[in-house]
């Protein structure tokens, strides 16, 4: 059977634009390339302006949730939250690399539950490498940590990742039903994350290191974002307890947050506002567009085929199948196919539930995986540390098939 001209045109500008996400020629930003993409589809005919308009309108939930996240995130960062952490991580850890590597990958697990992976990979990151070099210590293990445990404990609560929300279309199971179908998985890829990593990194955590730094106290504004990252997440864990959509209460909460310290120091306004990731915002559009234009060409209807067969089974292979998709095309762009996929299809709740542990636990086999992995190895770069993409790889594919092998196990035998 031949292919319809029009499916093959939509399928390479998506696949060229999901390469210029991921490869970013002339070092330009990722949205550009998906825009670009986006851009294309519309212009050429292949996708009508309305149903572009649509898709973008499709993702408001994702982009609330985006920027009250981000914004906790950097007032967390700029109030001196983070290397407070990684200052007492020193402390705690008395003089041992290994204990040092233990703390800081459960302050991970922590920062990953309530301000989602990318606060661990790209906010937490500088501040820890900065925490080791000044205990003396070999920071790779650190940083791994950081890139690591920013996977493994994505999926504890619907929060601790945007793909989360994009995998179930904005409105994620209550929170009873998340804990019911995620607890166990969730805690064997965090353990498992950490035992193989922890044997890996093993050589570099020998030895002894500095203790004995200076600790200094929280500014006023650090406690008032510590304060807010404590109420936001008392008040996303109601939301999602009710089943509401987490986007709006999640803006509300970083605005919230970030009021009062601007209120008492309105210089730090402007810097705020100028270091958050902005460019996220065109980069999530542009894939809900490219997206889009899959959907009309056929191509998820098939992939909604492949999701109706015996549950298990499936589960098992579908979990598999996009956890290694998103090494090839970035987990976001797997988690929206996923996403319209699962819409198209009405697969049970066990192989719904098997394709987001792909969706978030992929993203540990290699730093294509994720845009959060992507970013953790900008901001290593910028500290003057860099980790190639095959030696995270290697480490990668010790790391995650076991977790994820685990989790997908645990959650099929939930049934």
């Amino acid at each position: 059977m031949s292919i319809p001209a029009e499916t093959i045109a939509i399928v390479t500008v998506c696949l060229a634009s999901a390469a210029g996400v991921l490869i970013r020629p002339w070092r330009l930003p990722e949205a550009i390339w998906a825009c670009a993409g986006a851009g294309v589809l519309v212009i050429a005919g292949l996708l009508a302006p309305r149903d572009a308009l649509g898709a973008i309108a499709r993702g408001r939930d994702v982009y609330l949730f985006l920027v009250g996240m981000m914004l906790l995130s950097e007032l967390a960062r700029r109030e001196g939250l983070f290397d407070w952490l990684a200052v007492h991580a020193i402390v705690w850890a008395r003089g041992s690399p290994a204990r040092l590597f233990t703390l800081i990958y459960g302050i991970g697990v922590v920062v990953t539950t309530f301000l989602s992976n990318d606060a661990t990979a790209v906010v937490m990151t500088p501040a820890v490498y900065a925490a080791a070099r000044r205990a003396e210590a070999d920071p790779l293990p650190a940083l791994f940590a950081c890139a690591f445990v920013a996977s493994a404990a994505s999926f504890v609560l619907p929060i601790s990742n945007p793909a989360n929300i994009v995998l179930y279309g904005g409105v994620t199971p209550r929170l009873g039903d998340w804990f019911a179908a995620f607890g166990l998985p969730a805690l064997l890829a965090i353990v498992a994350t950490f035992l193989t990593l922890r044997w890996l990194e093993r050589p570099r955590l020998a030895g002894a290191c500095r203790s004995g730094v200076e600790l200094e106290p929280l500014s006023g504004g650090g406690k008032l974002a510590l304060a807010g990252i404590a109420s936001t997440a008392i008040v996303l864990l109601t939301a999602s307890a009710l089943g509401w959509r987490l986007g709006p209460p999640t803006f509300l909460a970083g605005l919230g947050t970030a009021l009062p310290v601007w209120l008492h120091r309105p210089r730090k306004i402007a810097p705020t506002l100028r270091h958050i990731s902005w460019s996220v915002l065109p980069l999530v559009a542009g894939l809900f567009v490219l997206v889009a234009g899959l959907e009309q060409s056929g191509l998820i209807a098939a992939l909604a085929q492949s999701l109706s067969g015996s549950p298990r089974p499936t589960a098992a292979g579908a979990g598999v199948v996009v956890a290694v998709a998103a090494n090839l095309v970035n987990n976001l762009p797997a988690g929206l196919v996923a996403s319209h996929a699962i819409a198209a299809a009405h697969p049970p709740a066990l192989v719904t539930d098997a394709l987001l542990i792909g969706v978030d636990l992929g993203p540990n086999l290699s730093i294509t995986g994720s845009l959060a992995t992507i970013l953790w190895l900008a901001a290593i770069r910028r500290e003057g540390a860099d980790v190639s993409f095959w030696h995270f790889l290697r480490v990668g594919m010790v790391v995650m098939p076991p977790a994820l092998a685990l989790a997908l196990a645990a959650r099929i035998a939930l049934g």
